[in-house]
This record gives C-alpha cells, sequence and structure tokens, in this order.
C-alpha cells in the first residue's frame, strides 16, 4: 500500500471531550477550542512565520505541526485546529492563487466562463502528500487531544474564483449563479469534489473530525442557497460518510440558513455570534449539537464583561442537544493570547 495514502486510525480516545459533545452527550462543561486559534494572536506564531509566506507555511510539515500545537500548549484546549488555509487544495491542482498579507487570496484569472471550470482539475492525495504527513505528525504529537481537519465549502471557495478576491458583494458570484447556472454548478460540484478530497486526505491520515467552512454563506438568501449551494455541500458530506468522525458546518451571517446547512449532513452546526445558541438549536430540530458562539470582539473587552458573556454563552449552551464553545468566527489577530488561555481556565472550571 502506497504509505502516503494509507489511512490511520484516529489515536484520539473515543471519550474525548469533543466527540462526545458532538455526539450529543450533555457533560459538565463544554469542550473549548477556537477558530484561527493558531495564528496571528500568537507572538510565537509571528516570529516562527517571519520570512515565510502563508501557502509555504501550509506546505511545510514542520511549520504546520509546530504552528497547529502553539495554541494547544499555551492555552490547554480541548481540540487543535489543522493549520492551513481553504485555497491550499486550489493551488494543489494548480490554479494560480496569491494570499497577499492585509488582503487574502487574489486570483490570477478569475472563472467567468465554462473554459476557466474545465481547467479546475480534480485532486489527487499525491498532490497534497505534505497535507498527510503534517497530520500524521500531529496526530502523533496530540495524543489524546483531537485534531481537527478543515476545508472551505463549495460556495465560499467559488466566491473567491469568480470575484478574483475577497468581496463583500459577491456581486459577480451571485450574477454568475443566476445567469448561467450550468456553468455554477458545474464548478461548484469540481469544487466540492476538491473539498471532499481535502478532507479525505486528512481523514485518512488520522484526524479525529473536521470542520467544513462557509465562511460567505450568509451573503445569499435562504432560496438561493437552498437551491445553488445545498447540494454541493452536502455533497461533500456524503462523500465522508465512511468516516465517523465528528463533522462540523460553520458559515458567518448564516441564521436564516441554519435548518438548510443541518440538512448538508453535518453532525453539529456551527453558529456566530449573531443568533443565540438555544434559539439555533431550534431552529435546526432541537436534536443537533452545536458549535460556538462568543463574538470574537468581546476578548478585547474588560475581563468581567468577557467573564459574563462566557457564562452566557456556556448557559445557552447547557440548553442544547451537545455543545461545543467557540467563538462565532476566529480570533482577531489583536486579541490578548492571556485573555484567550484565562476563557479557557474559566470553561474547564465550570
Amino acid at each position: 500500500m502506497n504509505p502516503m495514502t494509507e489511512t490511520v486510525a484516529p489515536r484520539t480516545p473515543a471519550r474525548s471531550l469533543l466527540l462526545r459533545a458532538a455526539a450529543g452527550e450533555r457533560l459538565a462543561r463544554p469542550p473549548v477550542w477556537f477558530m484561527r486559534q493558531a495564528g496571528r494572536s500568537l507572538p510565537e506564531y509571528r516570529a516562527l512565520r517571519a520570512g515565510t509566506s502563508m501557502l509555504q507555511a501550509c506546505r511545510t510539515p514542520d511549520l504546520v505541526t509546530e504552528i497547529t500545537l502553539q495554541p494547544v500548549r499555551r492555552h490547554g484546549v480541548d481540540a487543535a485546529i489543522f493549520f492551513s488555509d481553504i485555497v491550499v487544495p486550489l493551488v494543489a491542482v494548480g490554479l494560480d492563487i496569491e494570499i497577499v498579507p492585509g488582503t487574502g487570496p487574489v486570483v490570477a484569472e478569475p472563472v467567468r466562463q465554462v473554459a476557466d471550470v474545465e481547467r479546475i482539475r480534480p485532486l489527487q492525495p499525491d498532490d497534497v502528500p505534505d497535507i498527510a504527513e503534517s497530520v500524521r505528525r500531529l496526530v502523533a504529537e496530540l495524543g489524546a487531544t483531537p485534531l481537527i481537519g478543515f476545508a472551505g465549502a463549495p460556495f465560499t471557495l467559488a466566491s473567491y474564483l469568480i470575484e478574483g478576491g475577497p468581496s463583500r458583494e459577491h456581486a459577480r458570484t451571485k450574477a454568475l449563479m443566476h445567469s448561467q447556472p450550468a456553468v455554477w454548478h458545474a464548478l461548484l460540484g469540481r469544487l466540492a469534489e476538491i473539498s471532499a478530497a481535502f478532507l479525505q486526505v486528512q481523514l485518512s491520515a488520522g484526524a479525529a473530525a473536521v470542520q467544513l467552512f462557509d465562511s460567505w454563506a450568509g451573503a445569499l438568501s435562504a432560496a438561493d442557497y437552498t437551491q445553488y449551494v445545498l447540494p454541493h455541500s452536502r455533497a461533500v458530506f456524503a462523500s465522508l460518510a465512511d468516516h465517523d468522525v465528528p463533522k462540523i458546518h460553520f458559515g458567518v451571517g448564516t441564521a436564516e440558513l441554519l435548518e438548510p446547512m443541518r440538512s448538508a449532513g453535518a453532525g453539529v452546526v456551527g453558529v456566530d455570534w449573531r443568533t443565540p445558541l438555544d434559539v439555533a438549536a431550534a431552529r435546526i430540530g432541537g436534536a443537533t449539537p452545536v458549535q460556538g458562539n462568543l463574538d470574537p470582539a468581546l476578548l478585547l473587552a474588560d475581563w468581567p464583561v468577557i467573564e459574563r458573556e462566557v457564562r452566557r454563552v456556556v448557559d445557552e449552551g447547557r440548553r442544547c442537544p451537545g455543545h461545543i464553545f467557540n467563538l462565532g468566527h476566529g480570533v482577531l489577530p489583536d486579541t490578548d493570547p492571556g485573555v484567550l488561555t484565562r476563557v479557557v481556565e474559566l470553561i474547564h472550571s465550570l
């Protein structure tokens, strides 16, 4: 068997807090991890990344391993999130994308017609042997701490490819979606295959859970999401059905999309800070565990405010069928790492 594609069983004990909460078990206190916990808020991260581009760092197992482990050591979080970027698999299949500091992913040749879609080839495990190697190293280092793999969802990836970079209005994306539906579905179908393959590589190497990030899905109406996006997100999760691990689905500004997002097939739905957790849990049927949802901006407030809000989120989570504590989006770069550590200690004490 090819060692680069050999499946490694997750080493995480079946009863880790993350897996128990994701399975709907009511716990004395929730597991806690933070989106973007491995990143710019940590001085050790900035020192390690100095002189190295984001994409280069994401493809270097030594760096990926160390960066992923940094917040686990510093904060004592209950899960590690694999250090990568949502465009890594797109670059791996040959697309010309640069992550520009202060801007984000910039696409040299935006997708606007069927010929642009046809040049996007499927992702093969041999395209990302370094990703599998990084996951294997992390699983060995983390021991009882679960490693969460991740990928970008088809809509969010499509938005970058169509717009040519980050966008507030997603105008070109919506225009193509409605005016060229055949091109749209061909594009999202291919991106669903790529996201699924990227997650498969991480799971086969031993990741204990996965999260699909649909950061920009909140730009859509519920009708557009259901018609143009849901089938493709559903295809990603359906491709992972043979992996009995927690699968988390997260988007920003998705209060009106929570029910269709739940129906995509994930066992846990991430909730941003705009919707109370217990309200979100009720909207998705009252039987699906949730993840979230402290406003990341509040981590810049005084400690009494932070403590009050953390306790509120935990209390709302106790009324849900399972709760994983997290932020409602990623850690902001100006966040004091000491505050994150203190939040973890508070949650562990509840």
